[in-house]
């Protein structure tokens, strides 16, 4: 069957967003931190040792596998991304974990609602997408500058989508 111009043209992405979280410790900057951080753990940890105290060159070494453990966490937990895309015919909202593990949200626009849930002096603390008895959280992971502009950018396309009938 031969796809038309109206259908093609209903599945042209009115808007996509890829959205993940914010680091701000590079992987260079990462580097550079443990290698000091090492440094700084096994000069203290041997002088300890030197002296007499090796229980307190064994915390060193401990605290610099800790400190390892919380950055390994936090950049792995900073592969989790979202991809929205919106058309004439479908919202499209895909979440990525830090596994890879992938689940896909589908939403017809003119049945979407999107709701934002502000504080007053902070700002937006979490948006949702919902229909059809159907619903998802978006961006939760945003800080919230981020969530702002999204939240805007994704109102002002799920409008334009609705108003061309």
């Amino acid at each position: 069957m031969m796809e038309s111009n109206a259908d093609r043209a209903n599945e042209q992405p009115v808007f996509a967003a890829e959205l993940f979280p914010y680091r701000s410790l590079g992987r260079k900057g990462f580097k550079v931190l443990l290698l000091v951080t090492g440094a700084v753990c096994c000069m203290y940890g041997m002088f300890f040792v030197a002296t007499g105290a090796w229980p307190i060159g064994f915390f060193f070494g401990l605290d610099f596998l800790l400190l390892y453990g919380a950055f390994w966490l936090n950049y792995r937990s900073g592969r989790v991304r979202e991809e929205v895309t919106v058309s004439r015919s479908d919202i499209l909202v895909r979440k990525f974990a830090p596994s890879g593990r992938m689940v896909e949200h589908h939403f017809n626009p003119f049945w979407t609602r999107f709701f934002v849930r502000r504080h007053q002096e902070i700002g937006i603390l979490s948006m949702y997408i919902s229909g059809e008895g159907r619903g998802t959280d978006i961006g939760s992971f945003l800080n919230p500058d981020d969530r702002e502009s999204f939240a805007r950018a994704f109102k002002r396309a799920l409008a334009t989508v609705k108003q061309r009938i």
